[in-house]
């Protein structure tokens, strides 16, 4: 039963981290073609901070959860990584970064989280077969 909970959280976790890489890519390219949709919520700030609330807490408990399962404690770091890529994106990217580096950041950040999870995820099914 945990070997199935901590491979739903790992495929939530990147799940929300695609979601993340898709609003970054896509966005700016749906305003350029819609412009009215700059008013929308998808463009606020906030969004960023809504998904970091979402996926910092899946994240840190699939890798919790899978590290003391597979005692490979090494992944955390790929987490740990992610995360800090992700935080400070979303808190100061675009002041840091500009428009641009700031997506780049969030990109960057996803997918190391995202390749944390799927080796997590390995490691997991691999462990106790």
């Amino acid at each position: 039963m945990k070997k199935e909970v901590n491979i739903y959280l790992d495929k939530t976790a990147i799940s929300l981290s695609i979601v993340c890489a898709m609003h970054c890519l896509f966005v700016p390219l749906v305003l350029l073609y819609a412009p009215t949709l700059a008013i929308s919520v998808l463009t606020d700030e906030w969004f960023h901070s809504l998904l970091l609330f979402l996926v910092f807490p899946v994240s840190v408990f699939a890798m919790f959860l899978g590290c003391k399962k597979h005692k490979r404690y090494h992944i955390i770091f790929y987490g740990i990584i992610g995360l800090t890529i992700l935080s400070v994106s979303a808190i100061w990217g675009h002041d840091i970064f500009g428009e641009s580096g700031e997506i780049v950041a969030t990109l960057i950040g996803a997918s190391v989280l995202s390749f944390g999870h799927y080796k997590n995820q390995k490691l997991c099914k691999n462990c106790c077969d």
